[in-house]
């Protein structure tokens, strides 16, 4: 009996110091900072001429509650919150009832957030799940709920969340969707908009309309059992003739969001930036964006690419003077799929890998004309295994070739020959000593590019390449201010020479050799189709796998690398690879017309001599003579000539 009548009491002392400490926090609540709810969730976004791109939630679209269709109204509440005028914040009886579920199910099969709760979470950048970032969004909730009326409440949501597509707030989603003032939107449009919120990557009609219907449906079901509209309404519900427009009125790039990932991306990296947009008030971010860039290098994949296959697309173009990411594109439409590959997805490089082992080389007592046999070879590795690469198509030399020939074809059988010459650890520092940060494994396949990393990843090895030797911080972001003009962030660029500028000149230079003629002889030079195309000198490399095409090209003012590939790693065809090059060469030439001096200048420790390009010989008469460049003291013939030993060839 005193156990019962302690448990009582206790019960009654838990329950009163509950009820008190809901009323203190409420109290609390009530005598903090009033949030400012049209300047809390706002950030601009602008390009390399500080002109803007991208509004989150601005002002100019704000609109009033009256303003907006009560279909949306009705259709919001209902699946989002149906007891959003009864509650004062925290819905506890959802809650108990979600926990009870949740318990019963031993997983997490229902939610129990409030519109103001969402409201709140939206206010900041990212969505960390830890305790005090759940514990602060309590108190902000608290606080939303004793500042604001419930109707004040409702029109700051509607005005600021995520519709997809990049549209937050109900104005900017129903303009974009459908056309239309969010005041004018139909039954059937509100339920679409009304259930986007859930997933907006899933669930806006652009990306996938059978989706967007289904979830419209359920929204619709809940409209009915809240009593917002009748079973006969439902009923007359017609989806088929929604006119889906998908459009904006400026900035109408199908890839430009996949840009605007990336500048949000970085922002979340950035010291002295609040994570809340309530502490900052807003955001203005100054981006290294071209916009012109951006929309040639869009409209050159649309040129080349077919919507109705499953081909995937990704590029990047950067500044090597700065490291400024100058255009992105991580998919072929946004729409369509906003998985961005250039940032998030791991691909086998294939041989534009190789130019990184070739400046090892450099740097190791090889010079351009250094030659190794081109046969098919088996290597006999460590603990007795053995390797066999093979050449593309099976074209081998069957005689002595210089790096600049296998350059030029892209041969594999110099290029192992090379890396097992200097130690299969030599690739990997050096890949990192260019600035890629992926863990690489030192192995013998190591300079075909059988290592997966992202392209901005790998970006960087290029860029430090095109940038003759100076390691640099790709970025996105040149400034943040808060929107009273204080500035939060500056990118202060830095350069780090980490290479040796007279092997990067000749390296630059050997990267010629993939499109010029005096190298057509028993293989054809990779990108010799593009040769008459191309109005300046540029660095070429191009690399397959058996899923992946690339092609990377640049000169000192310009770096541009694309892949296609298959999302499931189907095998690429040859065409795909076609595919690659037409993109990067009617990009770089449209951006690059009537810009001069693009090139390189040579050191003054760097000759030139004209040697047959494929032996590496002094030949008169060839009609192979190329100009092979060497840092002085290098060059056949000089006292000082180094030469590389050969390794016996392994049967």
């Amino acid at each position: 009996m005193k156990k019962l009548s302690f448990f009582i009491k206790s019960c009654i002392f838990l329950c009163v110091l509950g009820i008190l400490t809901i009323f203190g926090l409420y109290t609390y609540a009530y005598f903090s900072p009033k949030i400012e709810l049209k300047s809390a969730n706002q950030f601009f976004i602008y390009d390399n001429e500080e002109k803007i791109v991208y509004e989150g939630s601005q002002t100019t679209e704000w609109v009033k509650l009256e303003d907006i269709s009560p279909n949306l109204i009705n259709a919001v509440i209902s699946v989002e919150d149906k007891n959003f005028y009864q509650h004062k914040g925290f819905d506890y009886l959802r809650i108990a009832k979600a926990l009870f579920n949740n318990l019963k199910s031993r997983n997490i099969v229902q939610g129990a957030s409030t519109i103001s709760q969402q409201y709140i979470k939206n206010m900041y950048l990212d969505f960390d799940k830890t305790w005090s970032r759940k514990i602060e969004e309590a108190f902000l909730t608290l606080e939303l709920e004793m500042h604001y009326s419930k109707d004040e409440i409702l029109e700051g949501y509607l005005n600021t969340i995520n519709y997809g597509q990049g549209n937050y707030g109900v104005e900017n989603a129903s303009q974009y969707y459908f056309n239309k003032s969010a005041k004018d939107l139909t039954l059937e449009e509100a339920t679409i908009l009304a259930g986007i919120p859930k997933s907006p990557s899933n669930y806006n009609p652009v990306s996938n309309l059978e989706k967007a219907v289904k979830r419209a449906n359920l929204v619709a079901d809940s409209m009915v059992k809240n009593e917002y509209i009748t079973e006969e309404e439902k009923a007359k519900l017609n989806y088929s003739n929604l006119n889906i427009v998908g459009k904006r009125k400026t900035n109408n790039l199908q890839t430009l969001m996949y840009y605007q990932d990336a500048v949000l991306d970085e922002l979340k990296t950035l010291d002295n930036i609040p994570k809340s947009l309530i502490d900052s008030g807003g955001l203005k971010i100054y981006t290294t964006l071209d916009l012109k860039a951006q929309e040639t290098l869009e409209n050159a994949i649309l040129n080349n690419m077919d919507e109705n296959t499953n081909l995937e697309v990704a590029s990047v173009i950067i500044n090597p003077q700065n490291g400024g990411v100058s255009a992105l594109v991580g998919g072929y439409d946004y729409a369509k799929s906003q998985y961005n590959r250039a940032i998030s997805s791991k691909r086998q490089v294939g041989s534009t890998m190789k130019p990184l082992l070739y400046y090892a080389a450099l740097e190791n007592n090889f010079t351009a004309a250094t030659t190794f046999l081109s046969a098919p070879t088996t290597f006999t590795l460590a603990n007795d295994k053995t390797y066999a690469p093979s050449n593309y198509n099976n074209k081998y030399g069957n005689k002595e070739i210089t790096m600049a020939a296998a350059i030029s074809y892209s041969d594999n059988i110099y290029a192992v020959k090379t890396h097992l010459f200097l130690g299969e650890d030599m690739l990997v520092n050096m890949a990192h000593k260019m600035g890629i940060k992926e863990k690489l494994q030192a192995n013998a396949s190591l300079p075909l590019g059988t290592s997966e990393m992202t392209m901005l990843d790998f970006a960087n090895a290029y860029t430090t390449l095109a940038s003759g030797g100076y390691k640099k911080d790709l970025h996105f972001i040149k400034k943040v201010e808060d929107l009273n003009g204080n500035v939060l962030y500056e990118y202060k660029g830095k350069k780090d020479l980490v290479l040796n500028e007279n092997y990067v000149y000749i390296l630059n230079e050997l990267l010629t050799s993939t499109y010029n003629s005096a190298f057509i002889d028993y293989n054809t030079p990779t990108v010799m189709s593009l040769s008459s195309q191309l109005s300046q000198k540029y660095a070429l490399k191009t690399g397959s796998t058996g899923t992946d095409c690339w092609i990377v090209g640049y000169n000192k003012n310009h770096l541009m690398l694309v892949w296609n590939g298959y999302d499931d790693s189907s095998e690429v065809k040859v065409s795909d690879g076609t595919i690659s090059k037409k993109i990067w060469l009617e990009t770089t030439e449209s951006l690059m017309q009537n810009k001069n001096n693009t090139w390189y200048t040579a050191p003054k420790n760097i000759i030139g001599m004209p040697l047959n390009a494929i032996t590496g010989k002094y030949d008169e008469s060839s009609k192979n003579s190329n100009i092979f460049y060497f840092v002085k003291g290098s060059e056949p013939g000089s006292n000082n000539e180094v030469l590389v030993s050969k390794t016996a060839e392994a049967e």
